[in-house]
């Protein structure tokens, strides 16, 4: 069973879903149907049981609400995609709050040339699992935020956080 459990947060409801304590989506909505649909067809055939406490993820996002900006690493994660997918989630979860990169650097830091910063952003465009893979933390290095799933002003606000200016 997948189960799902909806967080408060200064910028709207966090969907949390997970299975076998380990996030498989996570994102600002407050249909956590919204992210099971996202899921592949065999997460999905586990069922969606929305829940009151998933426990230490949930503990993890009041902490980092409320200022623990490093809660969310520890968190276990899990979603599909090919090894060079993977690579770019993995290293976007090096980026530590309060730091930025452009989406050739996140190439970069995954091993890949500069010129694969398309491939950096559909990784973060594909990305289920926000904030906790924090494609947030992205910027296009021609200047300005870019895009964000579930909108800029809902970016804003989490890299405000975490430089300490929100």
């Amino acid at each position: 069973m997948i189960e799902a459990q909806l967080l408060p947060s200064p910028v709207g409801p966090l969907a949390l879903l997970a299975r076998d304590g380990v996030i498989v989506a996570a994102g600002f909505t407050a249909d956590p149907t919204e992210m099971f649909v996202r899921l592949s067809p065999e997460l999905r055939a586990h069922g969606l049981d929305v829940v009151d406490d998933l426990g230490a993820p949930a503990e993890a996002v009041r902490a980092y609400l409320a200022g623990d900006l490093d809660a969310l690493d520890a968190v276990p994660v899990e979603q599909p995609g090919s090894p060079t997918r993977k690579r770019l989630h993995e290293a976007l979860r090096e980026v530590k709050a309060g730091t930025t990169v452009s989406y050739a650097e996140l190439a970069e830091r995954a091993g890949m040339p500069r010129t694969a910063a398309r491939a950096a952003g559909s990784a973060c465009a594909q990305n289920l699992i926000a904030p906790f893979v924090p494609c947030h933390r992205v910027l296009p290095s021609t200047g300005g935020f870019g895009g964000y799933y579930y909108g800029v002003p809902v970016k804003e606000w989490l890299l405000a956080h975490e430089s300490g200016r929100a």
